[in-house]
């Protein structure tokens, strides 16, 4: 999928380029969480896969910022498997530079 998007960034010069992280609302679990403490860590880390993998794919790095948001934007209940797993996921936002 990022693959596809990829080329369409590339050409982005007006534009930054903003990578956020999301999960759902439970805990981490405990072998998880030495690697990620929180949510939040593990949406950063998400986020910042995303960040450097398109990096890597030639995206202008001076125009991508990463962006942990954590479960703090969900866009389905948390309260059913297919919920949470429509929160877990990375959003890439244009927005305008500053």
């Amino acid at each position: 999928m990022l693959q596809k998007v990829v080329s369409i960034l590339k050409d982005v010069r007006n534009k930054a380029i903003r990578i956020a992280g999301h999960t759902d609302n439970v805990q981490i679990g405990v072998a998880l969480a030495r690697q990620y403490p929180t949510n939040r860590e593990l949406s950063a880390a998400r986020a910042l896969d995303v960040t450097r993998y398109l990096q890597k794919q030639g995206v202008d790095s001076a125009s991508l910022a990463a962006v942990a948001r954590g479960e703090t934007r969900p866009i389905a209940g948390n309260d059913t498997p297919e919920g949470r797993a429509k929160n877990r996921r990375i959003e890439i936002v244009l927005v305008a530079k500053d």
